[in-house]
This record gives structure tokens, sequence and C-alpha cells, in this order.
């Protein structure tokens, strides 16, 4: 049996908006277990509800075999932290991190060490003493993380902790977050709605849309192996082809025949592209003209007009010379593996 379950949650606000509908998963001892998705796809309200502090309408959700849903949020052992870093400003950080022990009326001695230690972990040793006031939003949000796992959680959710800080700092601290929960062996659920930071740090991801979940998998069978097409658009860049006769040209080139698709997509690093001068092998092509290029710096994203629609194409360490103009004639090589094929229902499509 998994750590945690969730079994056929559901939760109703009212009677006409349901904000979980159906939703089950599993997560195990130890892992990093990320929900992903828009605003409003139900993921807090599954946190929340896995905390305590939302009732589901129906379903179950056990944590080391035993019903989570009959035990009052306070005595559910399970850490939380929150995207606002929740510290008290008139404490210290000692006192901050401290403060959920002294009702568990843990001896001081116990509570000196295990705060200590707490601190260790996220770098905060040596500001003990000092007030929050006068520390960074990622130092603050290293209090909030410290304060949730010294009580020593069965389980530790973290609700967007990150997005009130500046880019930089999210991939700083979302690194170190990863480490400290692999130091200390704590199953996780983190919630955010950034792709990257969710593909960065997670064992697996969970994908939800409109109270439900699209896809469970790790990083590289989300991005790499999407179920439905909302996964294929959502997590990454995705080009999807114009219907039409062009479409039509390509697939003729690789030998596919013409199947009942409501979408044929790539991602732009699985696509090429050349001069139409330029012999190709292993790739049909389609040809266009340049519209935009944009330079990133590690790559650079290029905008092609086709007759299948605008199709961009993401080159690799582009250099610093090397651009291409506005109108210059060009075309895009579509290897044969890089095309995914989605049905009206959204589904993926095996081909």
């Amino acid at each position: 049996m998994s750590y945690l379950t969730v079994s056929n949650a559901t939760k109703r606000f009212g009677t006409s908006f349901t904000a979980l509908d159906g939703v089950s998963l599993a997560v195990e001892r130890g892992e990093f277990f990320t929900l992903l998705g828009p605003s409003g796809c139900g993921k807090t309200t599954l946190l929340r509800s896995i905390a305590g502090f939302n009732d589901l309408t129906s379903g179950d959700i056990t944590l080391d075999g035993a019903n989570l849903r009959i035990v009052p949020p306070h005595q559910r052992d399970i850490g939380m932290v929150f995207q606002d870093y929740a510290v008290f400003p008139h404490l210290s950080v000692f006192d901050n991190v401290a403060f959920g022990l002294k009702p568990r009326k843990v001896p001081a001695a116990e509570i000196k060490t295990r705060v200590t230690q707490a601190l260790e972990a996220v770098r905060l040793g040596a500001m003990a003493e000092r007030l929050p006031a006068a520390m960074s939003g990622g130092q603050q949000q290293r209090i909030g993380l410290a304060r949730a796992m010294v009580i020593n959680p069965r389980l530790l959710l973290m609700d967007e902790p990150l997005s009130n800080l500046d880019a930089k700092l999210r991939i700083e601290l979302r690194e170190e977050i990863r480490d400290i929960q692999k130091q200390v062996d704590i199953a996780t659920i983190y919630v955010t709605h950034d792709q990257e930071e969710a593909l960065a740090i997670s064992d697996r991801i969970c994908v939800m849309n409109a109270g439900r979940i699209e896809q469970v998998g790790t990083p590289p069978e989300i991005y790499g192996n999407p179920q439905t097409r909302f996964v294929a658009e959502f997590v990454g860049t995705l080009n999807t082809f114009t219907q039409g006769a062009a479409l039509e040209a390509l697939l003729q080139q690789m030998g596919i025949k013409v199947m009942s698709v409501a979408a044929w997509t790539a991602r732009p690093e699985r696509l090429g592209l050349a001069s139409r001068d330029e012999q190709l092998s292993g790739a049909a092509t389609l040809d266009g003209t340049i519209a935009k290029f944009i330079y990133l710096g590690r790559e650079a994203h290029v905008q092609v007009e086709t007759a299948a629609g605008m199709i961009v194409v993401q080159i690799a360490n582009p250099g610093m010379t090397r651009t291409r103009e506005p109108g210059e004639p060009v075309k895009v090589a579509v290897p044969r593996e890089a095309l995914m094929a989605f049905g009206a229902d959204n589904a993926r499509i095996e081909w």
C-alpha cells in the first residue's frame, strides 16, 4: 500500500462549482510529488483537503494506512509551507521555528536541539537570533520550511512557496528545497503552476485541469510522452500543424496514411531548420519563410510561416553571429518521431 492515498476525492462548493471531481492518486514514502496546473484547477483545494483545512464532499484520504479524514488538522502531524512566508515579525528566527513545538509540550532541551538541527538543515544556523524583518524573502521562506520540518511531520505540504520570489532566487531556493527534502526523506506534496519548476525538482508530477487529473508520471514522461493534448500544451511549448493540403503532403513524405486526427503536433526542439537548397536525410520538410528570430542566449526561437501554419523551431547554442532574417526562405525539418497526434477527445493517439 502507498504511503498516502487519495481515492475518488470530490469537493463541491455550493451547488454549482466542483473543485475536485473524482481525484485518485498515491504518494510513496520519501517521494517529492508535485501537483501542477493552472489557477483554479483544484491543486490547492486538494492540498488543503489533505491538510484538513477543507473537508471533502466525498472520497477517502489515508496516510500510512490510517483514515486521515477523521483526524483534526492539528493532530495530523503534517508540516505546511505557504507562499506568503507566514513568519511572526516580532519573534526571532529561533522562536519562529520553535513555535509549533511548544503546544506539543516538547521539553526545552529537546526544543533547542530540534530547532538548531532544523535551522542548520536550511542553512540559517548563524541567524537564530535575528528578526525576520531584517532578512531576505528567500531567508524568510527558509524559516517557514524549518518550522514545518521541526515538528517531525509525517508529510510535508508546500503551497507555491516560491511564487513571491524573483526568478533567480526561485531557481536557487527550489534546488535547496529539493536537497533538504532528500536529506530528511519526508514525503512531500508540492503545489505549483510553474512547469519548469515542476520538471526540475519532482520525482513525479500530477497534472491537473478543471478538478481532474490529466496525467501522473515522471518529469520525462510528462514532457516527452504527454497522454493528453492539455498536458502537451501546458507543459512546454507545442506546435500544432494546420489541417490541410500542406499537412497531408508532410505526412505522405513520412509514409503516414492520413487518419482521423484532431491535431498533429511537435515540440520546437524536435524540429530542424535548413536553407531551401540544403539536402536533408531522415526527415520530411515543410517550406517556409522566416517571420521572426528571437535570440535567448543559450537558445534561439525561430518563427517560420508555412502553409501548415506558424511553426516555432528551437535552435540550441545559436552562437553570437548566426541570425535569421525575416523574409528568408527556409525549410523546416520534421522527423517522423517528432510528431504527436491527438484525437477529438484530446487523448493521445498512437500511430
